[in-house]
């Protein structure tokens, strides 16, 4: 059984950089897909970004965003330790959602929930303008 626990959410000012850390316990991801979602108020949750190990000598990993995060959000991973995060830049108001930690075992990442099978319980993040 696969364990995902969420942090580093919080309150912050447009425009300030956060960090999201995602924990994973249980078994070693490495062969796994680890993404990102959030959830917004009143809205479906919608996929961030995703990496996906592809193997080599040097750890290559391939990495998918959504639009709303490319180009102000990294997804990277921490192999050894099991961890991925999700830095976002220049936040704005419209990042404020809960954010959702998730794991594919067949190791594609896809836009769609419904391919992962593990889920942290989400870390609220608030971006004041």
């Amino acid at each position: 059984q696969v364990q995902l626990v969420e942090s580093g959410g919080g309150l912050v000012q447009a425009g300030d950089s956060l960090r999201l850390s995602c924990t994973a316990s249980g078994r070693a991801l490495r062969n796994y897909a680890m993404a990102w979602f959030r959830q917004a108020p009143g809205k479906e949750r919608e996929f961030g970004a995703c990496m996906k190990w592809v193997g080599g000598g040097n750890g290559g990993s391939s990495t998918y965003y959504a639009d709303s995060v490319k180009g102000r959000g990294t997804i990277s991973r921490d192999y050894a330790k099991n961890m991925v995060y999700l830095q976002m830049n220049n936040s704005k108001s419209e990042d404020t959602a809960v954010y959702y930690c998730a794991a594919d075992p067949t190791g594609l990442c896809s836009t769609q929930r419904v391919r992962y099978r593990y889920w942290g319980q989400g870390t609220q993040v608030t971006v004041s303008s």
